[in-house]
């Protein structure tokens, strides 16, 4: 019951520290022959590294995967894939400081009271850092559901109090900051100087479309799609909530208005979000999520040590002014993840089902 492992068919399982020798992840129950490389694996990776521009963390880590297992000439074998990355740029010298005192709003206190001993050297496992073994497992499944025709595309709507006016998630991957809307850019990158000027950081609103999820997939009563999605989404380092579907003005509006009816020829609207009763009923999948500010600041602020004293705090070391940018290939991931484990399971068990919706028949 340790909590390092996701899914029930296509399981993964991470390990590592910010600060140790390496991270890795298992996974298994990816179905055999399914042609993936290690130059594919590192795509997705490059896209959360750090270091790659001036508005995240400068610590500088190449990411570079290795596949120690499960793939051979080029194809999954069925048995369990094994992935690495070596961690190359620590210095926890920046975190010496801190062994003795909880930063505020980290998880350096419930981890010291759960466990009675920690990893204090960047947060070690609570580190967002372990999040570079989800993308490189999401890889594995988003190469599977690619070609199915599933796609999960993510982004950035909101950055402190600067909103998209009209979201477009192609435009998410043209700019360093992941937002949706490029009009914006000029506008963040006046925020962001600020922030790396007074050594502060804002939270952000993002969201993950999956196109063409084939209906039925989600199980009655407590692995609903929807639940499992939230929970991976809730997952993410820093995340506060997660919404599915249309609950913009959700309270002003009556059932008359957000209900999806249905014709002939399909759903009249999504503001379900694509599922229903959990189960996914073949319409685009809508999540949004919220990131809170960082809160491993260079503004010193109060806290107590291990003796219980109250202490003044200044965090040292390399930070993102908002950790919600290199969350989108993270969010993306993780919505493959679940997506490729219920396929899985939905092919287990109703593969004699036909499960295409009534609509265009007469």
């Amino acid at each position: 019951m340790s909590g390092n492992t996701y899914g029930k068919l296509f399981k993964v399982t991470t390990y590592g520290e910010s600060h140790g020798k390496a991270l890795g992840c298992i996974i298994d129950g990816c179905p055999p022959q399914l042609e993936i490389s290690t130059e594919e694996i590192q795509t997705e990776l490059d896209r959360r590294k750090p270091g790659q521009s001036d508005v995240t963390t400068q610590r500088k880590e190449s990411d570079r995967v290795e596949i120690l297992s499960g793939v051979f000439e080029g194809k999954t074998t069925g048995t369990p894939i094994s992935l690495i990355i070596y961690n190359e740029d620590q210095r926890s010298q920046d975190y010496s400081n801190l062994q003795d005192t909880f930063r505020p709003n980290h998880a350096d206190i419930t981890y010291q009271a759960k466990y009675g001993h920690r990893d204090y050297r960047g947060g070690g496992r609570s580190s967002a850092r372990e999040t570079a073994m989800r993308v490189a497992a999401g890889a594995v499944a988003k190469k599977y559901l690619n070609a199915l025709g599933i796609k999960a595309t993510g982004y950035v709507s909101q950055i402190g109090s600067i909103k998209a006016d009209l979201i477009n998630p192609s435009e998410a991957q043209t700019n360093k900051y992941f937002f949706a809307d490029s009009k914006k850019i000029k506008d963040l990158d006046t925020l962001f100087a600020e922030l790396i000027q007074e050594g502060n950081s804002v939270g952000a609103k993002l969201g993950v479309c999956i196109e063409n999820c084939p209906v039925g997939l989600g199980e009655p009563v407590f692995d609903k799609l929807d639940a499992d999605l939230a929970k991976a989404i809730m997952s993410i380092n820093a995340v506060k909530s997660v919404s599915i579907g249309n609950v913009d003005g959700i309270l002003d509006l009556k059932g008359s208005e957000i209900r999806d009816e249905i014709r002939k020829d399909g759903f009249t609207s999504n503001n379900a979000g694509g599922i229903l009763g959990g189960i996914s009923n073949g319409d685009s999948i809508d999540i949004e999520f919220l990131i809170k500010p960082t809160s491993s600041i260079k503004a010193k602020g109060q806290s107590l040590n291990t003796k219980g004293e109250e202490v003044e705090i200044e965090v040292t070391g390399r930070h993102d002014p908002c950790v919600g940018l290199r969350a989108v290939p993270i969010a993306e991931a993780m919505a493959n993840l679940v997506i490729m484990d219920h396929l899985l399971r939905n092919r287990a068990q109703c593969s004699e089902v036909d499960q295409s919706l009534p609509f265009n028949q007469s």
